[in-house]
């Protein structure tokens, strides 16, 4: 088993800049900066374990997975997001902070437009489109195109995104679909993923690492749907995310990833392989995360945080596997 101790000492950032898209899974609070949003991780117990206890919007006890990982690159945490450059100047006068990269991962969000649409979030297309906008910002900072070119090429882009997608397909979590109908599904989800990937590319993004789906039929609120003992995973869903995305520069191979941690890497047992840490109802996963919910006493003995997210302890575990696993 490879252990917490892989993280490597890194003196200098090993990329110039890096960009996040996607959703929760990656997000650092981009749905703060959206009233209207009716998906925020903006309060207690959130960011319980982060310093200074302070909720920033992940859905955490403190970091997630793409923290860990840039870490491992030589910063301190994942870029903030670019709603918050937005909120607190114009963009026309953005400072050189922009040049270290950007977060524009949103909670609830999809591949699909659809997907999240009525809850207010920030789908793929549109997070892209942000960073043409700051592509072009990047451009004025440095002088001239063939600057942000180069910085641009050499970065890291880091997609996090497919699992809200599924969720709306399956929802409710009884319905049932035939298997030619998830078929045509995925591909149209392939399609879509390789549009923005190809987008982005036309914007000059070169190195690019894809997080892949983790078992998302494992993750305690679908639990709560299925009748068994304990809540066993609902297979139907892991069935579809085990096989998405297949892409050659997949950054890491999370559903085996996670597979591994919830038959014993991190040493758990049940309940805290299956229950929530933050939440109320059953298996703790009945309502979201807030600081009225019940708290696990022990938040490094428990593989999630709320009713999808893991724990900060798993989030770093699964980060350095990613580089080895």
């Amino acid at each position: 088993m490879v252990g917490l101790h892989v993280f490597q000492t890194v003196s200098q950032p090993v990329v110039p800049a890096i960009f996040v898209f996607g959703d929760s899974t990656s997000g650092v609070g981009t749905n703060n900066y959206i009233p209207e949003c009716g998906v925020k991780a903006d309060m207690l117990f959130n960011g319980i374990d982060y310093p200074d206890a302070k909720p920033t919007g992940r859905f955490s006890n403190g970091y997630n997975t793409i923290d860990f990982i840039v870490q491992q690159l030589g910063y301190n945490e994942s870029p903030p997001p670019f709603l918050s450059f937005v909120h607190e100047q114009q963009l026309q006068n953005l400072n050189e902070s922009i040049l270290n990269g950007t977060n524009f991962a949103s909670g609830g969000s999809g591949l699909l437009d659809n997907t999240g649409r009525k809850i207010l979030v920030i789908p793929m297309r549109e997070q892209v489109e942000q960073f043409a906008t700051v592509r072009s910002n990047i451009s004025q900072i440095l002088g001239g195109d063939a600057a942000a070119e180069t910085l641009i090429q050499k970065s890291l882009f880091i997609f996090s995104v497919g699992s809200n997608d599924i969720f709306d397909f399956f929802s409710p979590p009884n319905v049932s679909h035939t298997q030619q109908e998830l078929e045509d599904y995925m591909t149209f989800l392939m399609y879509n993923y390789q549009i923005h990937l190809k987008n982005l590319s036309n914007l000059g993004a070169k190195e690019i690492g894809i997080i892949g789906l983790s078992p998302i039929g494992c993750c305690p609120l679908l639990r709560t749907f299925n009748d068994t003992v304990g809540g066993g995973c609902m297979e139907g869903l892991n069935d579809l995310s085990s096989e998405f995305p297949g892409m050659n520069y997949s950054l890491g191979n999370t559903f085996d990833l996670t597979k591994s941690l919830l038959n014993g890497s991190l040493h758990l047992s049940p309940p805290s392989l299956q229950q929530a840490c933050c939440g109320k109802g059953k298996l703790n996963a009945e309502d979201k995360c807030r600081q009225d919910s019940n708290l696990c006493p022990n938040r490094t003995k428990y593989l999630f945080w709320d009713q999808f997210h893991p724990t900060q302890i798993a989030s770093k575990f699964a980060a350095g596997l990613l580089f080895t696993f």
